[in-house]
């Protein structure tokens, strides 16, 4: 009964929502105030470049929690004390994203990328060294900083080598790097993990980020930041849709967290899988993530709104699904390639903050990446407390489509507000040549 009610709100929030899409696309417009870039090899090598990046990025963070028992068991702590790693990256992230891009925002994007590089190959090299708990606490917070910059300053990069019509494409190129990770990178630091200790993971994603640097160096060009400047950058906190974006990003997107946070436990203990077996059905869901980031690319550069739209409600059944599926092998891995496919939501919000920050576009892309370092955060806090209530490790899956209904919700205040201010500016000014 508890499942047919939360169905129930699911799809009337889904349904209010709609009601405010009609006349989406005079608000679905890109905005483009990138200066168009050639790069000297061309723009496949160059995204290339990124998209390593990407994937030691990709790699270091979501490795660090499927490893996180091997991490804890090394150290002599608990698995929740350990987890406060998990946390102190995040923090990196939350907070490194919008100090860097607005302080550093003069600084050209090739040199910015570089360095941003360098200290995250330096944040995990330290962590491989780390002697101790609190110097992997440390070192980890380290290696979040520059990651919501990194991804930040990249799509816009990847953005300018293109045509205006074929800049989310290429943003979900870049952003292949990180969904690959969890084909490859992930389910290969988990077996390293297992083999040569976690400490192995981190030298591998330190190798990963100096192999970026090298890429970047070569493939792309000189990129100057054109007119940023801090108070430009600072700029994008009085935009309101700026706000509600992001809002929808931590909030709809914190479902996936809510379950992936616990699917190691729950693949082991509700679907009953071997151990060495859980590396193989977390690859289902970064093959998923790898086709969303290539359709995604696609739907956006046609709607961003409604690909943004669509994907939340498919999340929110995704998720759903996986309270049920869970139970067996083969309708998890199913459910997991699923669930992965809504990734395809990331070239949309990524490509959507940078039409409505204005001016203010790398504070606006970094920021993304805060957001859905949130997202992290809120979702697995909501899985665990569901979790200690008794519900099951199952029960995450009902938590996160709750809150890809949530983002389904704020969306639709977002188009609201927008169509809103579209229809009251030209009677403002009606008015104003009335008088």
């Amino acid at each position: 009964m508890r499942n047919i009610y939360s169905f129930a709100i699911m799809l009337h929030c889904a349904l209010l929502t709609i009601h405010n899409f009609p006349s989406m696309s005079i608000i679905d417009v890109p905005n483009d105030p990138l200066t168009r870039v050639i790069a000297p090899h061309g723009a496949g090598p160059a995204e290339l470049a990124l998209a390593i990046g990407g994937l030691a990025i990709g790699t270091g963070e979501f490795a660090s929690m499927t490893i996180s028992p091997v991490i804890a068991n090394g150290l002599g702590t608990s698995l929740p004390v350990t987890g406060h790693i998990i946390s102190a990256y995040a923090l990196g992230v939350v907070i490194g994203a919008p100090l860097i891009t607005i302080f550093f925002a003069k600084i050209p994007r090739r040199a910015m990328l570089i360095g941003l590089m360098l200290m995250f190959a330096f944040g995990n090299l330290l962590s491989a060294l780390a002697p101790n708990y609190t110097l992997l606490l440390i070192a980890r917070f380290i290696s979040g900083v520059p990651h919501g910059a990194y991804f930040g300053v990249a799509a816009l990069t990847a953005a300018s080598l293109v045509p205006p019509d074929r800049r989310a494409r290429a943003v979900g190129r870049v952003m292949l790097g990180l969904t690959i990770a969890n084909i490859f990178g992930v389910p290969l630091a988990t077996w390293l993990g297992q083999w040569l200790g976690w400490r192995a993971d981190f030298l591998l994603v330190g190798a990963l980020g100096i192999l970026t640097m090298i890429g970047v160096r070569i493939f792309l060009p000189p990129i100057h930041a054109g007119g940023a400047t801090p108070r430009r950058e600072l700029g994008v906190f009085r935009r309101l849709q700026v706000w509600l974006t992001l809002s929808v990003i931590a909030v709809g997107f914190g479902g996936l967290f809510a379950v992936y946070t616990y699917i190691t436990p729950t693949l082991l203990n509700v679907t009953h899988v071997a151990p060495w077996r859980v590396p193989l059905l977390l690859g289902a869901l970064g093959v998923g993530m790898t086709a969303g980031s290539l359709i995604g690319g696609v739907l956006a550069d046609k709607s961003r709104l409604w690909t943004i739209f669509g994907m939340l409600i498919w999340n929110a059944a995704a998720l759903a699904a996986f309270a049920y599926s869970s139970a067996n092998e083969w309708t998890a891995t199913l459910n997991l390639f699923a669930m992965g496919l809504g990734i395809a939501v990331v070239p949309a919000v990524q490509t959507r903050l940078m039409d409505v920050a204005g001016d203010a576009q790398t504070v606006a892309a970094a920021l993304n990446h805060s957001a859905f370092n949130i997202a992290n955060a809120l979702g697995a806090w909501a899985g665990g407390v569901v979790v200690a209530m008794g519900f099951g490790l199952e029960a995450t899956g009902w938590t996160g489509a709750l809150l890809a209904c949530g983002g389904i919700v704020l969306l639709g205040v977002s188009v609201a507000v927008e169509r809103r201010s579209l229809m009251s500016g030209p009677a403002t000014a009606c008015s104003s040549s009335g008088a």
